[in-house]
C-alpha cells in the first residue's frame, strides 16, 4: 500500500455506490410533493426546525476539506487548528442572539437584501457580487479539488473525472429540489459523517496500546511539545493565542453571520425561535471537531508517522487504511463524500438565491415566480460549471485548508464591518457602507495577488512583512471600520425610521431584553454553550 492508496473491496465499493445512488434518491423525492414557488426553492418556505437549521449549519460548513485538512493540520502543528471549529461556536452565538432576530424580522430572502434595507440597494448588489465570488471560488472551487485528491489517493480515479462525477451528482438534486432538498440531504449526511469521524478517532485511542501507550500522560510523552494545547503563544502557522482571539472573530462573522452559503438555512426557519436555536445547536455540534478531526491527526503522529512521513495530507489516508476493516472503509468513504456534496450544495443553492433575487429581480421586479425559479436553476448549473473549471487549479495551493481561510482574511474584512457597525451603530450611513466594501475589497484583492502569491515568489505579507493571514484580517478590518466611521460622520445622518427597524439600542439589548422565558429562550442555552466553552479552553490551554 505505497503512499496510502487504498484498495476498494467488494463490500466498500457498494455500500459507496449505495450511499451516492440513496441521497440522490432523497434529495430529489423530498420535494416531489411540493410546488417550487421561489419561496420554497431558495428558503424552503420557511418551515425549517431548529434542529434542522443547526444540523445544515454544520454539515454545509464541514467540507472534504476539513476532514482531510484538520487531521493533516493536527499530524503537523496539533490542536490549535481546532481554534477554527471552536471559535465558531462564539460566532454562532452572535448569529443567534444578535444577527437571527432581525434577519427573520425583517423577512429577507438573502443577506444582500439585508444591507438594502439597512444602507441602500448599491450596497446590496456589491454584496451579492462579493458573496457569488466567495461561493464559487472557496465553497465550491476548493471544496471540488480537495475531495477530487482525496478520491485519487484513495482509489485511484482520477481528479478531473472525480469532479465531474461528484458535480453532477451533486448539482442534480441541488437545481431540480432547492433549499428543501439540500438541508434534507444535510442533515441526512451530518449523521453519516459524525459516525465516520467517530469511528476513525476510536480505532485510532484503541491502537494506541499497540504503541505502549495506556495513560494520557504516555501520550503527552509521545507528543511534539505543545500538540495538544489549544492556546499558544508562538505558532510557526500564525495561530498565536492573539492572531486567534483578534483575527476569527473577523473571519467568524463574515462566514457565519453574513455569508449567503451558511446564514440561508437561518433564513428558511419556521419561526425567530428556531432562527435562534438553530445556531446554537450548530455551535454545539462545532465541539466535535476538535476531538473526531484535529485529534485523530495528533494520533496519526504517534502511530503513523514513519510512514506518513512529511506528507501531512496522507494522514487521514493511512489511519483509515491501516484502522478501519472492510465495510466501514466504505461507510466513513460515504462520509467524505457527505462532507464535500453538502458543502457544495449549499453554496450552489445560494449562487442560485443570491442571481436571482438580488441581482435580476433588481433589474426586473415584474419577472414572474416561475421565471426566477428557473433562472436561479440555469445560474447554479453556470456557476458550478465555473467552479469545477477553477478546481483544476486547486494544485497551486500547498495547503488547501490553509489557503481557504488565507482567501477569507482578503474577503472578510469590509463585509464584517460594515454588518458589524451597521446593526449597533445608528449613525452609519450608506456611503460609508458602500465606500467600505468597495475600498475593503479592492485592497483584499490586492493582498491576495501579492500574498498568495499569483505575482511574485515571495508572500510579501505573511513572510516578508510577517504579518500572518490571522492578523492580516484584524489589521483590514480596523482600516476598513475607520474609513466606515470617517465616511459616517462627513455624509448625512440616516433616516431614523429605516436605522430603527435594523439596528439594536445598544450591545446590552441583546441579553437583556426582558426576562428569560423558561427552557426554550435562546439567550439561556448561549450562556450554557458560552459556559462550555470556557470550560474547554480552560482545560486545553
Amino acid at each position: 500500500m505505497p503512499g496510502g492508496k487504498l484498495s476498494i473491496p467488494a463490500l466498500d465499493f457498494v455500500i459507496i455506490i449505495a450511499y451516492l445512488i440513496g441521497i440522490l434518491a432523497v434529495g430529489v423525492l423530498s420535494v416531489r410533493r411540493l410546488k417550487l414557488t421561489s419561496q420554497v426553492y431558495f428558503l424552503a418556505g420557511r418551515s425549517l426546525p431548529w434542529g434542522m437549521v443547526g444540523a445544515a449549519l454544520f454539515a454545509s460548513n464541514i467540507s472534504t476539506i476539513h476532514l482531510v485538512g484538520l487531521a493533516a493540520s493536527g499530524y503537523n502543528e496539533g490542536l490549535v487548528w481546532g481554534n477554527f471549529e471552536w471559535m465558531a461556536t462564539f460566532t454562532l452565538i452572535l448569529l443567534g442572539l444578535v444577527f437571527a432576530p432581525f434577519y427573520f424580522k425583517s423577512r429577507i430572502s438573502t443577506l444582500p437584501e439585508f444591507l438594502e434595507k439597512r444602507y441602500s440597494p448599491a450596497a446590496r448588489m456589491f454584496l451579492a457580487f462579493m458573496a457569488i465570488l466567495a461561493a464559487l471560488f472557496i465553497h465550491i472551487g476548493m471544496s471540488l479539488y480537495a475531495g477530487a485528491a482525496v478520491f485519487k489517493q484513495f482509489f485511484g480515479i482520477g481528479v478531473v473525472t472525480s469532479i465531474v462525477i461528484i458535480s453532477v451528482i451533486t448539482a442534480i438534486y441541488t437545481v431540480l429540489g432547492g433549499l428543501k432538498a439540500v438541508v434534507v440531504t444535510e442533515t441526512i449526511q451530518t449523521v453519516i459523517l459524525i459516525l465516520g469521524a467517530v469511528l476513525v478517532t476510536v480505532f485510532a485511542i484503541l491502537a494506541l496500546q499497540d504503541q505502549g501507550i495506556h495513560s494520557l500522560a504516555d501520550l503527552k510523552a509521545a507528543v511534539k511539545p505543545d500538540q495538544l494545547s489549544m492556546l499558544q503563544s508562538h505558532s510557526p502557522a500564525g495561530l498565536a493565542w492573539y492572531a486567534v482571539f483578534l483575527g476569527y472573530p473577523i473571519l467568524g462573522v463574515w462566514y457565519w453571520c453574513s455569508d449567503q452559503t451558511i446564514v440561508q438555512r437561518v433564513l428558511g426557519a419556521r419561526t425567530q425561535q428556531d432562527a435562534q436555536l438553530g445556531p446554537l445547536f450548530a455551535g454545539g455540534l462545532k465541539i466535535l471537531p476538535v476531538f473526531i478531526m484535529v485529534f485523530p491527526g495528533v494520533l496519526g503522529y504517534v502511530l503513523f508517522r514513519g510512514t506518513i512521513g512529511a506528507d501531512s495530507n496522507q494522514t487521514l489516508p493511512v489511519l483509515i487504511s491501516q484502522l478501519i476493516p472492510t465495510g466501514l472503509k466504505g461507510l466513513i468513504s460515504a462520509g467524505l463524500l457527505a462532507a464535500l456534496m453538502s458543502t457544495i450544495a449549499a453554496a450552489l443553492n445560494s449562487s442560485a438565491t443570491l442571481v436571482a433575487v438580488d441581482i435580476v429581480k433588481r433589474w426586473r421586479p415584474s419577472i414572474s415566480d416561475e421565471r426566477t425559479v428557473r433562472i436561479g436553476r440555469w445560474s447554479a448549473v453556470l456557476v458550478m460549471f465555473v467552479a469545477m473549471a477553477w478546481s483544476t487549479q486547486g494544485n497551486r495551493y500547498s495547503s488547501i485548508f490553509e489557503a481557504i481561510n488565507a482567501i477569507a482574511s482578503h474577503l472578510a474584512p469590509p463585509i464584517t464591518t460594515v454588518f458589524l457597525w451597521g446593526i449597533f451603530w445608528k449613525r452609519g450611513t450608506k456611503q460609508a457602507a458602500l465606500t467600505t466594501l468597495i475600498t475593503g475589497f479592492s485592497l483584499g484583492a490586492l493582498a491576495f495577488l501579492f500574498d498568495m502569491p499569483v505575482i511574485g515568489h515571495e508572500k510579501l505579507l505573511t513572510h516578508g512583512l510577517g504579518i500572518p493571514f490571522m492578523m492580516q484580517a484584524w489589521w483590514m478590518f480596523c482600516l476598513c471600520s475607520l474609513i466606515f466611521v470617517i465616511v459616517s460622520l462627513l455624509t448625512p445622518r440616516p433616516d431614523p425610521v429605516q436605522v430603527e427597524a435594523m439596528t439594536w439600542k445598544n450591545p446590552l439589548q441583546v441579553i437583556a431584553g426582558g426576562r428569560i422565558k423558561g427552557r426554550s429562550d435562546p439567550r439561556l442555552w448561549a450562556g450554557v454553550l458560552l459556559a462550555i466553552m470556557i470550560i474547554l479552553y480552560y482545560l486545553l490551554r
